[in-house]
């Protein structure tokens, strides 16, 4: 996603399909400021471009990376 490339320490993004209208996105960046202005653009973006498509608001978690292979 574009949006979230131009934000420094961006990795990497993926969207999942869960199934039963379940979807997943998430998002790595090298810092947790980076992961905080990541929030602050996909929030605005949902908002006033996505809202009236979601059925429920999107959820926001996030953590730190233990393990990658």
């Amino acid at each position: 996603m574009p949006l979230l490339r131009q934000v420094p320490g961006f990795v990497a993004y993926y969207w999942v399909d869960a199934g039963s209208g379940v979807m997943l996105s998430t998002s790595v960046f090298e810092d947790q400021a980076g992961a905080e202005e990541s929030v602050k653009r996909a929030a605005d973006f949902v908002r006033n471009d996505l809202a009236s498509l979601l059925p429920n608001p999107p959820q926001v978690t996030a953590g730190q990376v233990v393990a990658a292979g």
